[in-house]
């Protein structure tokens, strides 16, 4: 009995040490967190975003979380970022440097005197390597209020209440402990992890009406219960983009993977792993050059077997993450299941193909519309071939303009423009700028493709 009392004795003792720690190690670690705010120009307006995030090096880089930025948004639209402490109203400029494809990270840069402020994340990590919370393990971590709030920082706890790969290693507590892109924290005060995007949780919604309930799901954007384990995190932080399109992007071209049925795997006798289908092999990709087909099942990559996971979904991400860890000219093996046969089969991956977010486009304030230059990812969807792939495509069109008024709509596909075939965007930038500048010119004909439909729409500018 004695024993069990000196037990219990010490075991609280050690609670009400780590309890009494907590205030000095809020304050010191708080000072790695910040908010960024940053507009987003668009033809129709100039919008305000904010998001949170954490240092970590002496350079003054920050990261972001990836829902920070809308993944249409161009780096080009994006201006007039500013970096604030917590409780500090006054806004410090800062540079964007880019998204990591692999992380999904935004990256941002301060300038030096705003860096002296600030304490990288990695300071509070274990030197000994980075403990995983235990289940039921009490975890803490940081939030801050809005904007005109001064984003003042407050303190949120909770207990793991259960670790899952989705693919990443991700500790799900019971309740929200930190903002999205915010540090999480053991009672010793060492980085445990990095919060993600909340999850949505689904409640019943009963009226006097409605006895059956309306299932709604409810997401918080500003508290998480979900963290990326610090091991996922603190590898990755020299991800540090070359540039604002996060380029160079490995490429393999294998189109809509999809997790492989449970059922299918039951059949195939693979219920201990995942397997990723190809949907489609892309022309001219490096997924066709390596022999890739349609249906095919990946099964391990370099060797290494698909982990099993729970959702089936995620093991597509997996599989995705694991190509963006490399760059255009290595070289993966993929062992594929083809019927009943496995092969390997090897591929040289390529640059990921322009992105719709990094094509050249222009607006023509006039018209009342912004056309941007034809992408490989424009022949995809539209089920051409990439040397089909002239003409412009139309990104915006201003309501109660000419060009709305004839009924042109984003996404067209414009392939002439006065019965002139358009052969790239620089051909559409001219003829389009011709026209705006003509003061005698009463009306112009577009040829637009949607869909299925071709349809000649005319615009009258008078």
């Amino acid at each position: 009995m004695k024993r069990l009392i000196l037990g219990l004795f010490l075991a609280w003792a050690a609670l009400s040490a780590r309890a009494g720690n907590l205030p000095a190690l809020w304050a010191e670690r708080v000072k790695s967190v910040v908010a960024v705010d940053y507009f987003t120009e668009t033809e129709a307006e100039r919008h305000l975003s904010t998001a949170y995030g954490v240092a970590i090096d002496d350079k003054g880089t920050i990261i972001l979380p990836a829902a920070a930025v809308d993944a249409r948004t161009s780096p080009n639209q994006l201006k007039d970022f500013h970096v604030y402490l917590p409780g500090d109203p006054a806004g410090r400029p800062c540079n964007y440097l880019g998204q990591d494809a692999v992380t999904g990270w935004h990256f941002v840069r301060t300038d030096a005197a705003t860096a002296s402020l600030i304490v990288p994340i990695t300071k509070w990590a274990a030197p000994g390597g980075n403990p995983v919370p235990a289940l039921a393990e009490r975890v803490w971590g940081i939030g801050l209020r809005n904007k005109d709030e001064d984003f003042t920082p407050y303190f949120l706890t909770s207990q793991l209440a259960l670790i899952q790969a989705l693919p990443q290693q991700t500790g799900i507590a019971q309740q929200e402990v930190a903002g999205p892109g915010l540090p999480v924290f053991n009672e010793d005060g060492v980085f445990v992890g990095l919060a993600a995007s909340s999850f949505g949780q689904t409640f019943l919604q009963l009226t006097r009406t409605d006895r059956d309930g309306t299932p709604i799901m409810l997401i918080d954007l500003e508290e998480s219960s979900a963290f990326v384990l610090a091991d996922e995190v603190l590898p990755n932080l020299g991800r540090v983009p070359a540039n604002v399109f996060g380029r160079p992007l490995a490429w393999l071209g294998a189109y809509g993977l999809e997790a492989m049925d449970r059922d299918v795997a039951n059949f195939l006798k693979l219920s201990n792993q995942s397997g990723a289908v190809i949907s489609e092999v892309l022309e001219d990709s490096p997924a066709e050059q390596a022999g890739m087909k349609s249906h095919d099942i990946i099964l391990a990559l370099d060797g290494k077997t698909l982990p099993r996971f729970r959702p089936d979904g995620v093991v597509t991400d997996y599989v995705e993450r694991e190509i963006e860890r490399h760059r255009p000219g290595d070289v993966m093996t993929f062992t594929v299941l083809r019927g009943q046969d496995r092969i390997d089969l090897k591929a040289r991956l390529g640059d990921e193909p322009k992105l719709a977010r990094e094509a050249a486009s222009k607006y023509f304030e006039h018209l009342g519309l912004t056309i941007r230059e034809f992408v490989y990812a424009d022949a995809i969807a539209r089920r051409v071939k990439t040397s089909e792939g002239t003409g412009v495509v139309v990104s915006y069109v201003r309501a109660n303009n000419p060009a709305a008024t004839s009924g042109l709509e984003a996404d067209d596909w414009i392939k002439e423009i006065d019965g002139t075939a358009i052969r790239s965007f620089a051909d559409a930038a001219v003829k389009l700028a011709a026209i705006a500048a003509d003061p005698t010119r009463t009306e112009f004909v577009l040829l637009v493709s949607r869909g299925a439909d071709t349809t000649v729409l005319r615009v009258k500018l008078r």
